[in-house]
């Protein structure tokens, strides 16, 4: 290697608590916008899913399409009774490393249940996947009217799982066993689940700005509860919306030809909305600097059994996966049938899967290579070496060459060693600075140096040459050959 191309001396920005913080915040402005993504799941298909697939539904696209006052498509015909099978309880994958695919359920709570007695129901199902090898990631929206096997306590609307769980006060609650039956009617794990308050999510908007949406028809935009605010929207594009409120009825309103539908579409019209102007060059800076008290505001209204390590990890993945690589899909009215059963003593309109249809849909989002894109494999090295991740190496303890052993050391190793020169400070501890989201990198030094969490630190920083710096301390110098 000749070392004339290495560079010394080189500074570089500290740290800073403030973006840590702010990162967390964007991971939960992306949640937020995810939360309101519901119908994309009615007809699951990678997966044998309950019910019975209805030949007369499955290509009924060109017969009209009547909708209840709930925007559930109204049964036109008998159909058969569901399968009554029991599926297989999900196996739980391990704790996330940070590299393998991961499925997280955001989940919305129906507000007109709060404040009643007994627990309330879910009002939105979206399931997320990112998968951090291909920087890429996906949404699926499940209907609240879709009929499915809740474990124990068997079929019904799957927006009630919640309600069963908490009511029944199951380990992990509502969301414990909404995770479990989601992961049973998907086929795919769920690792994680994340609940944001409608309150939260306008509170987002309003400090986010103007965002731009294309509705397809005129719509009357009414807020949550009583109150008198209206807004009338017409068809068009771009039409911009301004206020929290405005934002979250444009995604909740079913009151359109195609009822649950056409919500689905209008949720991850929002999402990717908002995900354009998070990281628009004019707004994120302000972004930045209000991260701190955006926490503060935020944090009551947001529920999950993720750790803020993981937050933070995928926050920084975030940066890095475009828009054409988020796959999304919308369950219509050829993936479903509509029926009536009795659920609780009463006439229900139920939506039953149409299998087939759903595990196609499911594949395209879920999956990269194959199906169920299974956890990343291999031993750290190779991973590491195909990752091929840009290397800065410092050296924290001013011992005469090391940086330049270390650079030469890491190259033969397999590395690709970019840059290389002397610390700003002395380090006692070896310090790994993670830009970008190189996760098999930070495996490897993990596994074969021992660095632990405490000594890893995310500054997800587009603007840097490299996506990883090695501030070599004296705890690893005398590793160095």
């Amino acid at each position: 290697m000749n070392r004339s191309e290495f560079s010394k001396k080189l500074k570089f920005p500290k740290l800073s608590a403030g973006r840590i913080i702010f990162w967390g915040v964007t991971l939960v402005l992306g949640i937020g916008a995810f939360i309101f993504v519901r119908n994309l799941t009615t007809c699951w298909s990678l997966t044998d899913l309950p019910g019975e697939r209805l030949a007369t539904c499955a290509n009924n696209s060109n017969t009209p399409i009547i909708f209840n006052p709930e925007g559930t498509p109204i049964a036109t015909g008998e159909l058969p009774p569901p399968t009554l099978e029991v599926i297989p309880e999900a196996i739980l994958p391990p704790a996330w490393d940070g590299a393998s695919r991961i499925n997280i359920l955001f989940i919305g709570l129906d507000e007109r249940d709060i404040g009643q007695s007994g627990p309330p129901r879910s009002d939105t199902m979206i399931l997320a996947t990112i998968d951090p090898l291909s920087k890429t990631a996906g949404m699926l929206s499940i209907p609240r009217d879709m009929f499915v096997n809740i474990p124990g306590f068997g079929y019904s609307r799957i927006n009630t799982a919640y309600f069963d769980g908490e009511g029944a006060k199951l380990p992990g609650g509502g969301a414990g066993l909404a995770m479990k039956t989601v992961s049973q009617f998907i086929g795919v794990p769920v690792d994680y689940y994340l609940q944001v308050d409608f309150v939260v999510f306008t509170k987002i908007v309003n400090r986010l700005g103007c965002i731009e949406v294309s509705p397809s028809e005129v719509m009357i935009l009414d807020p949550i509860g009583s109150g008198t605010d209206h807004y009338k929207i017409t068809p068009g594009s771009p039409r911009p919306l301004c206020q929290g409120w405005k934002v979250l009825a444009y995604a909740r309103n079913r009151h359109t030809s195609g009822g649950d539908f056409d919500r689905a579409k209008r949720q991850q019209e929002v999402i990717l909305a908002m995900q354009k102007k998070i990281f628009d060059p004019a707004v994120f800076p302000s972004l930045i600097a209000q991260a701190p008290q955006m926490f503060q505001e935020l944090s009551y209204g947001i529920h999950t059994n993720m750790a803020l390590e993981d937050a933070i990890k995928l926050a920084v993945l975030g940066k890095d996966i475009s828009r054409e690589s988020i796959k999304t899909g919308v369950i219509d009215t050829t993936m479903v049938a509509s029926d009536n059963v009795i659920l609780g003593g009463e006439n229900a309109s139920v939506l039953k899967p149409i299998t087939d249809k759903i595990r196609v849909l499911r594949d395209e989002i879920f999956t990269s290579t194959g199906p169920l894109s299974p956890m990343a494999q291999g031993d750290p090295a190779s991973l590491m070496r195909a990752e091929e991740a840009r290397i800065r190496i410092v050296d924290g303890t001013f011992t005469p060459g090391l940086d330049q052993r270390a650079g030469q050391y890491f190259q033969s190793q397999g590395m690709n060693v970019t840059e290389v020169g002397a610390a700003d400070n002395t380090y006692s501890s070896t310090v790994v600075i993670v830009y970008g989201p190189k996760v098999y990198t930070l495996r490897y030094l993990q596994a074969v140096f021992g660095i632990p969490s405490n000594q890893i630190r995310f500054d997800s920083d587009p603007a840097q040459s490299v996506d990883i710096e090695i501030r070599l301390g004296s705890d690893l110098a005398g590793s160095i050959p």
